[in-house]
C-alpha cells in the first residue's frame, strides 16, 4: 500500500479563518470580522486512498482582520489594527503563540472525511471533531471545512466593550479551504 504526504499552508493560496458575530443592546455599533491567520501548515498522511493522521498548527501572532460586516461606519485601516489588537489580547499571543489539532481517528463520510482529535487553543486541549469536504477537481484536490467553536471551551474570555453592550458572541466560526495539486 503505498504512502503519501500531503503539506499544506497559506502559500499555496489555502485560507485559513476565523468569522466572529455581535451581540449585546448595542451590537450595531460591532463589525462582524472575518480574521485570516495568514502562517499555518496542515500535514496530512495517507495510505491508499484513505488518510490515516491530519495536524494543523496556527501561529496566532499572524491575525489578520480582513474584512468586517456591519458597525456604524466602514472597517478601515486604524479600526482594524484595533481589532486585531484585541483579539490578539484575546487569545493571549504572547503567552500561547500557537493553536495545534492533531486528530486521533479519520472516517469517511459521503462528502470527505470526519476528524475525531484533540485542539489546542489557549493552553487547553480539548476533544474535537471536524468535518472536511474533499473534492476531486481533476488535477487537484479541494478540502473544506467549517467548525464552530466556543472561546470559552479554551478560557478565552470574548472581547466586550461598553460593559458588555456590545460583546463578541462566545461561538466563533473557523473555516478552512485549502488545494492540494496532484503528482
Amino acid at each position: 500500500m503505498s504512502t503519501e504526504t500531503w503539506t499544506l499552508d497559506a502559500s499555496d493560496g489555502g485560507q485559513l479563518a476565523v468569522r466572529t458575530d455581535v451581540a449585546g443592546k448595542a451590537s450595531r455599533m460591532g463589525h462582524r470580522l472575518t480574521i485570516a491567520v495568514t502562517s499555518w501548515t496542515a500535514t496530512v498522511e495517507w495510505s491508499g486512498d484513505a488518510p490515516t493522521a491530519v495536524s494543523l498548527t496556527a501561529e496566532v501572532s499572524s491575525l489578520d482582520v480582513v474584512h468586517g460586516e456591519g458597525g456604524l461606519t466602514p472597517l478601515i485601516g486604524p479600526e482594524k489594527i484595533v481589532a486585531k489588537a484585541n483579539a490578539l489580547k484575546s487569545f493571549d499571543a504572547d503567552r500561547y503563540p500557537s493553536i495545534r489539532f492533531r486528530s486521533t481517528e479519520i472516517t469517511a463520510v459521503d462528502a470527505g472525511f470526519r476528524l475525531a482529535g484533540t485542539a489546542e487553543i489557549h493552553g487547553v486541549s480539548r476533544k474535537v471533531t471536524v468535518d472536511v469536504d474533499v473534492n476531486d477537481l481533476g488535477d487537484r484536490w479541494h478540502l473544506v471545512s467549517e467548525t464552530v467553536v466556543r472561546q470559552s471551551d479554551y478560557k478565552i474570555t470574548p472581547y466586550s466593550h461598553m460593559f458588555g453592550a456590545m460583546k463578541v458572541v462566545d461561538e466563533v466560526t473557523v473555516t478552512f479551504d485549502a488545494e492540494y495539486r496532484k503528482h
